[in-house]
C-alpha cells in the first residue's frame, strides 16, 4: 500500500514537474526567510546589549523633566550640587553618584582642532561608566573642589589631536579655557546610535560650569547601584528622596525622570 502511494506521488510530481519545482522553491524560500529573520533578530539584540553594556553596569540615569514626546528637559527645574550631596549621603546600595554637565565644544591643541563632547563631572563618573585609565591619574580632590583646569581625554581625542606625540602632560584649549591633560582614558569604542565615547574630554564639574557652561546647573545624574543591590529599590529611593527635596505633593507628577539601564536595554 505504501509502495503504491509513493509511485502515485512520484508520477504526479513528474507529470507536473514545473509546478512541483515552484512549490519546492517556495518552501525553501519560506524556511530560509524565517531562519534569516531569527538570526538577524538575535544578532541585533546582541549588538544592542553589547553597545549599552559599554555605558556602565547597574546604571540609573536621572534627568530633569519627563521622558516622552513634547517633554523637554531644558524647561524643567535642573539639579544642583546640593542634590548630589543629598543623594550620596542618604542613598543605600550604591557605588557612585556622578553629576554630569555636558556640551559640544571645540578643542584646540597647537594647529589641530576638532569638535568633541565636553563633560563636567568628578571621579564618580569613571566608576559609573566602568571606565579605566590607560595612562595618568584621576582628579585630585582639591582640583575638583577648586575647579582647576585639568582634564582627562578619550582615546579618539588623543589619536586625532596628538598622533604619535605624547598627550599626557600636554595642554589643550576648550573654548576659552585651557587645561592640563592629567590622564588618558582607555578606549571604549562606539556605544548605541553610533556614539563614539572616546571622542570626549572630561574635566572637574566646577571648572566646566564656570568656564564652559556659565551656570551651576547639573544636566543629569548617573547612579551606579552596588553589586547585588536591587536597582528597582535604588530607583524607588531616588524618586522618594528627590520628591521630598523638590517638594512635590502626593497628587503631583514628578518633574524629573529616573531610567534603569536594564529598562533602556529592553526597550531598545
Amino acid at each position: 500500500m505504501l509502495l503504491e502511494t509513493l509511485k502515485l506521488a512520484l508520477q504526479a510530481i513528474l507529470r507536473n514537474a514545473l509546478r512541483s519545482f515552484l512549490t519546492l522553491l517556495g518552501v525553501v524560500i519560506g524556511v530560509g526567510a524565517v531562519i534569516a529573520m531569527v538570526t538577524i533578530g538575535q544578532g541585533a539584540t546582541a549588538k544592542v546589549e553589547a553597545d549599552l553594556s559599554k555605558l556602565g553596569s547597574n546604571l540609573l540615569f536621572v534627568r530633569p523633566g519627563q521622558f516622552g514626546p513634547g517633554r523637554s528637559s531644558a524647561e524643567a527645574r535642573p539639579f544642583f550640587a546640593k542634590d548630589i550631596e543629598a543623594l550620596r549621603a542618604q542613598l543605600r546600595g550604591v557605588r557612585a553618584v556622578a553629576p554630569v554637565a555636558q556640551s559640544s565644544s571645540t578643542l584646540v591643541s597647537g594647529s589641530e582642532s576638532r569638535t568633541v563632547t565636553a563633560i563636567g563631572s568628578d571621579n564618580d563618573y569613571l566608576i559609573t561608566q566602568d571606565w579605566a585609565l590607560a595612562a595618568g591619574r584621576r582628579f585630585h580632590e582639591g582640583e575638583i573642589r577648586g575647579g582647576k583646569g585639568v582634564c582627562l581625554i578619550g582615546a579618539t581625542v588623543r589619536r586625532e589631536m596628538f598622533g604619535d606625540q605624547p598627550a599626557l602632560g600636554g595642554r589643550v584649549r576648550l573654548g576659552k579655557m585651557s587645561c592640563d591633560i592629567v590622564g588618558v582614558l582607555e578606549a571604549k569604542g562606539e556605544a548605541g546610535f553610533g556614539l563614539d565615547q572616546d571622542d570626549t574630554i572630561l574635566m572637574p564639574i566646577r571648572a566646566f560650569q564656570r568656564r564652559i557652561q556659565g551656570s551651576n546647573q547639573i544636566g543629569r545624574i548617573m547612579i551606579s547601584a552596588a553589586d547585588g543591590a536591587s536597582t528597582a529599590k535604588v530607583q524607588a529611593d531616588i524618586e522618594r528622596l528627590l520628591r521630598e527635596r523638590r517638594k512635590i505633593g502626593p497628587d503631583q507628577e514628578d518633574d524629573f525622570a529616573v531610567a534603569d539601564m536594564k529598562q533602556i536595554a529592553q526597550a531598545q
